[in-house]
């Protein structure tokens, strides 16, 4: 189901918690949500659709991965860049890291270690700042 982009900051800066198994309809919720906004949004985190749970969608080569409780293990190359949020207005700098290793949950739920560099490391690092109530 297509879900309304959250605009409220209090509601944004809460921490979100642990995802599990059950949680699927929740990352089926932003794959449709993000596929709906895919014109203007690269990324979304389940906080984004009113959910404070560790999941997030983004385009990678071109279709969405959905992962589940990411957590970033190693990153390389500090770099300051420009971004914007669905959920604010406007655009804001912030430090991103140009290469980072994600170990994560797939949509089986399976454990995978992955590397991203470039726009990819970027979306997953602003979308699980998300989850942490960190606002660009």
């Amino acid at each position: 189901m297509i879900k309304q982009i959250i605009k409220d900051l209090d509601f944004l800066k809460i921490t979100s918690v642990l995802a599990t198994i059950e949680d699927k309809q929740i990352a089926i919720d932003l794959v449709e949500t993000l596929n709906h906004h895919q014109d203007k949004c690269l990324g979304l985190a389940a906080n984004m659709i009113g959910t404070h749970k560790n999941i997030l969608a983004f385009y990678h080569n071109n279709k969405i991965m959905v992962m589940y409780n990411p957590v970033i293990i190693k990153k390389e190359n500090s770099y300051n860049a420009t971004e914007s949020c669905l959920s604010l207005e406007g655009q804001r700098d912030t430090k991103r890291y140009q290469k980072i290793k994600v170990s994560y949950y797939n949509e089986d739920f399976q454990k995978r270690i992955m590397t991203f560099h470039g726009l990819s490391a970027q979306i997953i690092q602003h979308e699980m700042d998300h989850f942490q109530g960190i606002i660009i």
